[in-house]
């Protein structure tokens, strides 16, 4: 029954554990911190393909020409000149719409037009807001709905592709739209179409793009500046010599900061031009690169199955076996991210890390607070046995460690035995026997638990006792002294009860000794007693079976370290059993009356009273 419901509370808490876990992922709770911590791991520098270079619109340019909205497109047809012959395709991303000079503006359109290399021109579409209704009424907002495309003045003797970047909501560009229907026409972006007329050049197969919700992801080859990036003064000036350009793709473009065309993307924390983004779109197109996200229902249910088996392996193991294989799978999961996504599979990297030290924190919660019932069971059992005050100190200095051994110690015995208790049983009901046995064994318990002693055991209707272990006790002995007499009064209390209820009574006679003698667990590894042993607590044990009913007999050892606080009876020498020579014993009759006012003013300091009114 009871490992019926321990399987069924596992259950329940692992099928707790893996439902979080999906539901978690499932609606991409954390997505924007997943998404950060996916940008440092899968978007690392890759290595970019020098065939990809960058004449930039750069701070010397400027400088050189002017302010660029005052340029005569002369210059762009002089760039278009130079490169003639040598680039494999020269496009452009600037947006040149618009008259400016009339001999600037054709000049540019006959370069495009004699142009052996293709060229392509940046265009821009312009999207506006629009309310769209269903076809069952239902009234929705439309931020993208294409208003008009603006088209570079030479867009019937070149090709096209609009410059767009769309941002996540973060701000990063970390996806771009392929191609893009403009009022039922297919307008392509200025990476694929620059990708397409290279490949038409040079008689390559195209790789398809995979899109993912309509958007290529960016598998970003390069950072910030790792281009190659030539100055367009260096060009036009005949600084570089057009040759090195070979058989290259040349992106014109802006690349001075002054010209606000820099974006935030996931590859580094510097923003990038927007030419270099371009340039990174047509390295993922020419390597065929376009990771895609996992199923999300597949990532989540996996992620649920794997947070539940982690769950079902901190509750059966070790910390120290459970919480290393948890960060070891953690970090295989991440390097297998990072191999799924060079494949082209984006999975979520923050969940399962996240659901291992969730998972690491409850397992440790788990085992604390398994470990703490556990003690607190022990306590209560130990309790049973040993002074409360005892059980404290063990518990909350964690300074007793259980295990076999044993250490000499300087003790005080006690043992008491119940007189007449067998003549009693043979005439008495078992029940009323272990009524009057409970009675009489909880007397004696109270009695060493109020005196900080330690209740070693009880043997048939006997009990032991020691003082000073297994913790150091301050005036043991004189406790031990006092348990005894306290034994003696309350069965002295408790006689006229069970006289008058089973018309028998019991009385005690009492043992107490002190000396050297060893203490610790005696036994085996699977069962062990804390006890003590020694030719001390053999001569308590004597002096107890020589007691009369209602005495206390005490070893000379003893009577000299309480002589002074203590009233007794000196017996004599007497035989013990066991010992070659006769012990000297004392009756010990009470305590003197310092002492006793000592006690009561303790107890009153504990339970303070309200004084008399003497008015």
């Amino acid at each position: 029954m009871k490992n019926s419901k321990s399987l069924l509370i596992t259950a329940v808490e692992t099928t707790a554990v893996a439902a979080f876990s999906f539901l978690i992922c499932f609606f991409d709770i954390f997505g924007n911190y997943d998404t950060l911590l996916t940008d440092s791991l899968y978007q690392y520098k890759r290595g970019i393909n020098n065939r990809i270079k960058i004449v930039g619109i750069d701070d010397r340019a400027l400088r050189e020409f002017g302010p660029m909205g005052t340029w005569s497109r002369q210059v762009y047809a002089d760039v278009i000149n130079a490169l003639d012959g040598h680039a494999s395709v020269i496009t452009f991303d600037l947006m040149i719409t618009g008259n400016m000079d009339e001999q600037g503006d054709e000049a540019l359109y006959e370069a495009c037009k004699r142009s052996t290399v293709p060229v392509v021109a940046g265009s821009h579409i312009n999207f506006n807001t629009v309310y769209h209704y269903t076809d069952s009424g239902v009234i929705y907002i439309d931020n993208y709905n294409v208003e008009a495309v603006d088209q570079p003045i030479m867009a019937d003797v070149c090709e096209t592709g609009f410059v767009n970047t769309f941002p996540d909501s973060d701000g990063v560009i970390r996806s771009v739209p392929i191609t893009y229907n403009c009022n039922g026409e297919t307008a392509e972006s200025l990476a694929y179409k620059t990708y397409e007329q290279y490949c038409k050049v040079n008689d390559i197969t195209m790789n398809e793009p995979v899109l993912d919700g309509g958007q290529m992801n960016i598998s970003f080859s390069g950072r910030p500046g790792d281009y190659e990036k030539i100055s367009l003064s260096s060009i036009l000036n005949g600084e570089v010599d057009p040759k090195v350009l070979n058989g290259c793709i040349v992106f014109v473009g802006a690349y001075a900061t002054g010209l606000y065309d820099q974006y935030a993307v996931p590859a580094s924390s510097d923003i990038m031009f927007g030419t270099e983004i371009h340039a990174n779109v047509l390295q993922s197109l020419m390597d065929g690169k376009f990771p895609v996200k996992a199923h999300r229902g597949m990532v989540s249910t996996l992620s649920a199955l794997v947070a539940a088996l982690l769950f079902l392996m901190f509750k059966r193991s070790q910390l120290y076996i459970s919480i290393p294989l948890s960060v070891m799978t953690a970090v295989l999961y991440i390097f297998l991210g990072t191999q799924l996504n060079n494949k082209g599979i984006m999975i979520p990297v923050l969940y399962y890390p996240l659901f291992a030290l969730t998972v690491i924190v409850l397992g440790i919660v788990h085992h604390y607070i398994s470990e703490y019932a556990e003690k607190k069971k022990i306590s209560e059992v130990f309790r049973k046995y040993v002074a409360p005050q005892v059980v404290d100190e063990i518990t909350g200095k964690g300074g007793y460690s259980i295990r076999l051994g044993g250490e000499s110690r300087d003790i005080a015995v006690l043992f008491v035995d119940i007189r007449g208790f067998t003549p009693m049983s043979e005439n008495l009901e078992p029940e009323q026997v272990v009524d009057i046995l409970n009675s009489y064994l909880e007397l004696t318990t109270n009695s060493i638990f109020n005196n900080g002693g330690t209740l070693d055991k009880f043997i048939g209707d006997a009990t032991m006792a020691v003082f000073n272990a297994p913790f150091d006790l301050d005036d043991y002995v004189f406790r031990a002294c006092k348990t005894a007499l306290d034994i003696v009064a309350g069965g002295d209390a408790i006689e006229s009860k069970f006289l008058e209820k089973y018309g028998r009574s019991v009385g005690f006679g009492v043992g107490v000794n002190c000396g050297k003698a060893v203490v610790g667990n005696i036994g085996c590894s699977f069962r062990m007693d804390y006890t003590a042993i020694g030719d001390t607590v053999n001569t308590a044990a004597r002096l107890e079976a020589n007691a009369k009913r209602g005495q206390v007999l005490i070893s000379e050892e003893v009577y000299k370290q309480v002589k002074d606080r203590v009233t007794v009876e000196p017996i004599g020498t007497i035989p013990l059993k066991g010992k070659s020579k006769e012990v000297f014993v004392y009756s010990l009759t009470g305590v003197k009356e310092e002492d006793a006012k000592a006690d009561e003013t303790e107890k009153s300091d504990d339970n303070p009273e309200q004084p008399a009114d003497n008015t």
